[in-house]
């Protein structure tokens, strides 16, 4: 699919020449390309206007996803083969900090200066591999900066999502913010909350994911964004006000700061999902903490509304926040009842909390044999032994002439228990149990 896509936007460039019209690959295709890396798709800037561009391609196959910023998905031949052709252009002020309020029609080197970093304003001609640099773009891939096109202060106005893109460009690429921009940032950051939080939940996705993750998240602080979009970690994490969070990282002597252990906990992580990345920055930095109830700790009070806060899946809050509940179960190892173990092991998230855990202990210089006891013993444990089909469900109650009510519950509970712990194994000493759990409940009543 790579190699086509590339035809298929070479084939769009040259449709558009053949046309009379320029037309050149734009953008994170271009740097990606120079930095020697596969790019995930391709961007095409023309001179065409978009309904030219419609009719150089046909009405079947574009689509006007974009047409009044001059912007139009060009449909390859097979499914997921497409390219957004835009029309070169400036862009009028941003009054809401989001989008432009008008754009106009322009040139290729006007369409470069109205862009946001220099490393993401150049062109390529796919045919003759000419690079179109009128920002000096390629001086700063080389020297490993990123800046903002121009007037800093203006481009971070423009769209307030710029800072975060910063951010994630100079983690992603381990470059260096250049002063001026940071500077930028810096002094703007309390209007990233002009950015609609879907956005920054997905910049925030990608920074927390990339293999530099605590490298980004340190350099959102040193921005003062994660204050703005995170303020509880002032809380949960001790964020520093005033040591710059970056430096922190790496500082000696600072091992067994707050702050510290949430970075060197995010740097262990291996290849972590967005789940556990965001679960692991939340996390409680003093093991005391963790022991408490999870009603009692600050952290899962405030979760829901975290989540709820950066527009998250309902999938995504479950699992995060199941994490944090039992953030402190695996580091008793297999001193846990089988039963809760088990009960766990069978989980989604289990291998997440497993990770979660390691990482935590390998942070603290603690021992990795709870950790690992817990890996080996459900790696031995057959499937079937993990999660037995239930020996009694409801019905079967019902069946045996009890009311339904509130005691199905615990009972039902209580019978699992006894059967993850080995100690019933048939359907009659489920009864059995049953039987005695009744008559319990009826002497206590």
């Amino acid at each position: 699919m790579t190699d086509r896509a590339r035809n298929f936007a070479t084939e769009v460039v040259t449709r558009l020449r053949q046309a009379g019209y320029e037309a050149l690959w734009a953008g994170g295709c271009v740097r990606d390309l120079l930095l020697g890396k596969t790019p995930k798709d391709y961007d095409v800037a023309t001179s065409a206007h978009p309904e030219q561009v419609r009719e150089v391609f046909g009405r079947r196959r574009t689509l006007g996803i974009g047409a009044s910023f001059g912007v139009i998905l060009v449909r390859g031949p097979a499914p997921g083969l497409e390219v957004e052709v835009a029309t070169f252009r400036t862009e009028g002020p941003y009054l809401d900090g989001r989008r432009p309020e008008q754009v106009t029609f322009a040139t290729a080197a006007e369409d470069a200066h109205r862009r946001d970093f220099t490393i993401n304003g150049m062109f390529l001609d796919p045919v003759s591999n000419q690079v179109h640099d009128y920002v000096e773009g390629q001086h700063d891939l080389a020297a490993g900066i990123i800046r903002a096109i121009g007037n800093p202060r203006a481009r971070v106005e423009e769209d307030r999502l710029r800072m975060l893109r910063a951010v994630r460009f100079t983690a992603t690429l381990d470059f260096q913010l250049e002063p001026e921009t940071a500077a930028a940032i810096r002094e703007l950051a309390t209007g990233i909350h002009l950015v609609s939080a879907e956005r920054i939940t997905q910049e925030m996705k990608r920074v927390l994911t990339d293999p530099h993750r605590a490298r980004g998240v340190a350099l959102c602080a040193e921005m003062r964004l994660l204050q703005e979009i995170l303020p509880e970690l002032t809380e949960f994490a001790d964020l520093p006000e005033s040591v710059s969070p970056l430096e922190e990282l790496n500082q000696p002597g600072k091992e067994d700061s707050p702050w510290h252990i949430v970075l060197r906990r995010l740097s262990l992580l291996e290849q972590p999902g967005f789940e556990l990345a965001f679960a692991s920055l939340l996390l409680p930095h003093s093991l005391d903490d963790q022991a408490l109830p999870p009603d009692q700790l600050h952290d899962i009070r405030q979760i829901t509304a975290i989540c709820r806060r950066w527009k998250l899946s309902n999938d995504e809050k479950e699992h995060i926040g199941w994490l944090l509940a039992h953030r402190h179960v695996l580091h008793a190892g297999v001193k846990l009842p089988l039963s809760q173990l088990k009960r766990m092991a069978i989980r989604p998230a289990f291998q997440d909390l497993i990770e979660l855990t390691r990482v935590d202990r390998l942070v603290r210089n603690l021992d990795l044999s709870p950790v690992l006891a817990v890996e080996q013993f459900v790696e031995a444990t057959p499937p079937e032994e993990l999660n037995p089909p239930p020996l009694l469900d409801g019905s079967d109650l019902i069946a045996l002439g009890h009311r339904p009510g509130p005691q199905f519950s615990s009972w039902l509970t209580a019978i699992r228990d006894a059967q993850l712990e080995g100690q019933i194994t048939t359907v009659q000493e489920a009864r059995d149990l049953l039987a005695r759990l009744h008559d319990d409940d009826s002497a206590s009543g």
